[in-house]
């Protein structure tokens, strides 16, 4: 019986090896991922009786770095937030400035009352609740069958 080592490059069909590595290296550097991947906070919209729920997962940031508008029906909420480069009490080896932003939109149905919106931001999570219009709401009596 032979033993076998594991060899990474083979397995991929590298015909360099290490050369695999420079791109693991490349695309895996965090100052990479950050950059080039695009981040949109998840949503999750739900319905009662008498209100819609957005809730928007945007760990890590303060309330005063969202800001949210509404124009005609087309709500919007907003986060441009950046680091405080100003800091020269530390001494860096490495400091990568660190920028982030989205936007999301969401078209508010006719149903919606525009003018009842409250939203408030606990745990990484903006939670914003849209009232429904008096005639939207959903009347619920029981039917007597016969």
């Amino acid at each position: 019986m032979t033993l076998v080592k594991f060899n990474p490059e083979k397995r991929n069909g590298s015909l360099l090896p290490g050369f695999s590595d420079v791109f693991d290296s490349i695309f895996n550097d965090t100052f990479f991922n950050d950059r080039m991947v695009t981040r949109v906070p998840a949503v999750n919209i739900s319905e009662t009786e008498n209100n819609y729920h957005v809730e928007l997962a945007a760990p890590g940031l303060k309330k005063e770095d969202f800001k949210m508008t509404l124009e005609r029906n087309q709500l919007t909420v907003s986060v441009e937030q950046s680091t405080d480069h100003q800091d020269s009490k530390k001494n860096y080896s490495k400091r990568e400035y660190s920028y982030s932003s989205f936007v999301r939109s969401f078209t508010l149905p006719d149903s919606a009352d525009d003018s009842k919106i409250d939203a408030i931001y606990t745990d990484g999570v903006l939670c914003i609740d849209i009232a429904k219009r008096e005639e939207a709401k959903t009347v619920r009596r029981q039917i007597e069958i016969k």
